[in-house]
């Protein structure tokens, strides 16, 4: 379960600042500082996979983007969430190097990996959070439905195309990967 301070409400820059004394990550909601609980994992091979996927995608390609695992996007005046996984233009994190790695524009794609306490986080509020940034593409990946959700900005809402089973992904940012829904998820069986 999702622990939230309400002693305070936090600025952005209070947030990026914020240091406990602990190794808790936490996420800015509304001002009110949100901790994480620590992946399990079965998502922590998830995420890993899909950013060695997109780099070496990237790296094909050569183009002049970067990828980062649980690193912030920041999703509004007193917002910054922690997305598993994300693609983002070289040019907009070169003025950050030496600050938080929190994004300060909207990536080109972003993975949010499912777990039991994030459900409503990841399908819901996430969701508008990020059609709202202007993320162009959106993937849920749901270890627990068995599927991928890929979810495109279209008029300023997410369209959203669900994939299971032996279905191939089809995503807008990188369209010449082939990975099956089964392929992505048998990377969080051990074994």
């Amino acid at each position: 379960m999702t622990q939230t301070t309400t002693e305070r409400l936090y600025s952005f820059e209070e947030y990026l600042a914020y240091n406990d004394g602990t190794d808790s990550r936490y996420e800015l909601v509304d001002g009110k500082l949100e901790r994480m609980n620590p992946p399990t994992f079965r998502h922590l091979l998830l995420a890993k996979f899909l950013e060695q996927t997109f780099d070496t995608e990237i790296n094909r390609l050569s183009l002049p983007w970067l990828c980062f695992r649980e690193a912030g996007v920041r999703t509004g005046w007193r917002k910054s969430r922690l997305p598993d996984v994300y693609v983002v233009k070289a040019e907009q994190v070169m003025e950050f190097l030496d600050e938080s790695a929190v994004c300060q524009s909207a990536p080109i794609l972003v993975v949010e990996v499912v777990s039991l306490d994030s459900v409503k986080r990841d399908y819901r509020h996430k969701r508008s959070e990020y059609a709202a940034l202007e993320i162009p593409e959106y993937w849920i990946v749901d270890p627990i439905k068995s599927k991928i959700t890929i979810l495109l900005l279209e008029d300023g809402l997410y369209e959203e195309k669900e994939f299971s089973g032996s279905q191939q992904i089809v995503s807008a940012t990188f369209p010449e990967i082939a990975l099956t829904v089964e392929q992505v998820l048998a990377v969080g069986n051990v074994g």
